[in-house]
């Protein structure tokens, strides 16, 4: 798909290219009525003034492009993106390139990033995270043909390349773990529904709770801040027959979870053993310290950097599998309490 260009919007709007490079230019010569069609159509299609000359000239813009469909809060207080740029900027650096970060409300809105993206030459390429089942941006992006790095899968990315691990072979790991320890009711606070990530998880979690015959194997969803997991843990944790054991899909929910254990009473491990996913600093830092599922975040980012510069050049790649989590057992888990 060729990038736009006066003519098309000349086209599109029955005028001259004089006509439209008044109009876009705010000069006498068109009427109000005309300006502003002329406007709307350059907005729909992703055309941009600014960016003509270097559109023109075909050059590059060193850049790419991370939209990230999550409250600005949240990334502040996540460990798991701040690790992943971390990685991502020291490939890109090297190499003279810069990120450009956008957070975004809605799907829909980062769509329109990707289009303006494209449309303006602002970047190169983009990351594309917290891919969905039949994500809708994957054919857009193909469609537009801008060089794209899909982090998450296994599938679900068209053409697209990807980077991914996985993470049904750590939750498995994890079960197997606690099942090994006693454990029989064993639950789960797992993150935003509807992500590929977070659906291949709970897939698992059911198969290997089915396979490993336990009595209690439930998922509680959340959106990964400390608030909704320390919520969920209260309803586990209040309900009849509560867990054991709680999974928690990343190391914020885990930490207000263990919060939430403590002010109910119950102790850690001796009445409920936690793991989290993620193993940032932060699980080290609490008491007990979090057993956690974790991998070499940056070198995560660092990986899917690579990938994204490779396609920019224009070389072939494919989806990447990069290491799978693995557990680290620490104070947070242990043998439950007899009944």
């Amino acid at each position: 798909m060729k990038r736009p260009t006066i003519a098309d919007i000349a086209r599109r709007a029955g005028v001259s290219k004089g006509a439209v490079s008044y109009a876009l230019n705010g000069q006498p010569g068109v009427s109000e009525a005309t300006r502003q069609r002329i406007i709307a159509i350059a907005q729909e299609i992703g055309f941009n003034p600014n960016s003509a000359a270097r559109a023109l000239s075909g050059a590059t813009a060193n850049a790419v492009g991370l939209a990230l469909c999550r409250p600005a809060r949240i990334l502040g207080i996540e460990p798991f993106f701040m690790e992943l740029i971390s990685g991502v900027e020291g490939e890109l650096s090297a190499r003279s390139y810069a990120l450009t970060l956008q957070v975004v409300a809605d799907p829909d809105a980062e769509i329109a990033v990707y289009r303006r993206w494209w449309g303006e030459r602002r970047v190169d390429g983009v990351f594309v995270c917290d891919l969905r089942v039949d994500d809708r941006r994957v054919p857009v992006l193909e469609e537009l043909q801008l060089p794209a790095v899909v982090i998450g899968g296994p599938g679900h990315t068209g053409t697209l390349a990807s980077v991914w691990a996985d993470d049904a072979a750590a939750l498995v790991e994890t079960m197997e773990y606690l099942v090994a320890l006693g454990h029989r009711r064993i639950a789960r606070v797992g993150g935003l529904p509807g992500l590929l990530h977070t659906e291949i998880r709970g897939k698992a979690f059911v198969e290997a709770g089915e396979r490993l015959g336990l009595e209690q194997s439930l998922t509680v969803p959340s959106d990964y801040t400390g608030e909704e997991g320390a919520r969920a843990t209260r309803r586990l944790l209040g309900a009849a027959g509560r867990p054991t054991a709680i999974i928690y899909d990343n190391d914020v929910m885990a930490i207000a979870g263990l919060a939430v254990a403590q002010e109910m009473g119950l102790a850690v491990p001796g009445d409920l053993s936690i793991v989290a996913w993620d193993d940032s600093a932060l699980c080290q830092l609490t008491h007990p310290p979090l057993t956690a599922l974790g991998r070499d975040i940056p070198a995560y980012g660092a990986h899917a950097a690579r990938q994204l510069l490779a396609a920019i050049e224009g070389r072939e790649i494919g989806a990447y599998q990069d290491e799978t989590a693995h557990l680290t057992p620490r104070g947070s888990t242990a043998a439950p309490s007899p009944a």
